[in-house]
């Protein structure tokens, strides 16, 4: 099984595909990976350094920090900024070997701050300066508050996954924001050439929630012709609205518009499918 996952590693490389992982694992681990199955990212978020908080892993260090008089933010802020550092710094190989198209890791701005496009520009800049990476990635929430912050930080040169994205329209909007975050980038007379962008577009949840509405569906109907087709489309609804969403992104990046700034060096916003374990186990974990 380990070496069929490692076969399918590899071979989503060869389809011009980058798998990224997701989570905190040790260094000799990911170096491990990164050599043999060809890993090529990685994004963490505050659940992830919650978890990692909670197992006891940094309990001497939060202790220090309590003690150095810190507060419960900055502790954590200052925690979550080492590691990606660390991380960072495993993947740099990666990023320069692939020209800045990989190696990336990704760390996120406060949730509590989803709905305030100021606050967020200020601290998508903070966590910038302070892990001080060329493959730092910060990743900002598509609100509608978040749409906003996104072209901001991207015309300030700052590399920025997009998440949460869960609905086509707001890809497309999304995908706005990077374009005009580039196109203001340039006019500020920034290089556009180590600005980098994906737009993590979620799966398997939009499936959980349609499926529930089908489900309701087929509960209220008394029609046997209507049940069996509300039942043949349970859990198909994540795939079409990637799909939906991937037909989205190519149409947009092959316009004039983009392509004049790929000239001076722009690169896709690229699709990152997210929620990709499927949430209902009838169904297969791809």
């Amino acid at each position: 099984m380990q070496t069929k996952t490692k076969d399918s590693l590899k071979q989503a490389l060869k389809l011009g595909q980058s798998i990224w992982y997701d989570g905190l694992i040790g260094r000799a681990e990911l170096e491990r990976m990164i050599r043999e199955d060809g890993l090529r990212g990685a994004t963490t978020n505050p659940v992830i350094f919650e978890k990692a908080l909670a197992d006891g892993s940094y309990d001497a260090e939060v202790a220090r920090l309590a003690r150095e008089g810190k507060a419960n933010d900055e502790i954590y802020k200052t925690l979550a900024v080492r590691a990606v550092q660390e991380v960072c710094d495993v993947f740099e190989p990666v990023h320069r070997q692939t020209a800045g198209q990989d190696g990336f890791v990704s760390i996120e701005v406060s949730p509590l701050l989803a709905y305030d496009t100021k606050a967020t520009i200020e601290e998508a800049k903070e966590l910038h300066k302070r892990v001080s990476r060329k493959n730092v990635m910060i990743k900002i929430p598509a609100t509608t508050a978040g749409l906003a912050a996104i072209e901001t930080v991207i015309a300030e040169g700052i590399s920025v996954n997009v998440t949460l994205i869960f609905a086509v329209e707001r890809h497309r909007e999304v995908m706005e924001s990077y374009l005009g975050g580039l196109e203001k980038c340039l006019d500020a007379g920034r290089s556009i050439k180590e600005v980098a962008s994906v737009a993590s577009f979620f799966v398997s949840r939009v499936d959980a929630a349609v499926d529930k509405l089908l489900e309701s569906k087929i509960a209220a109907t008394q029609d046997p012709a209507q049940k069996e087709l509300f039942r043949t489309l349970l859990g198909k609804a994540a795939i079409a609205n990637s799909k939906a969403a991937y037909s989205a992104f190519e149409e947009t990046f092959a316009e004039e518009r983009f392509h004049r700034m790929k000239a001076q060096g722009a690169q896709l916003q690229r699709p990152l499918w997210a929620s990709t374990g499927t949430k209902n186990p009838a169904y297969s974990d791809v």
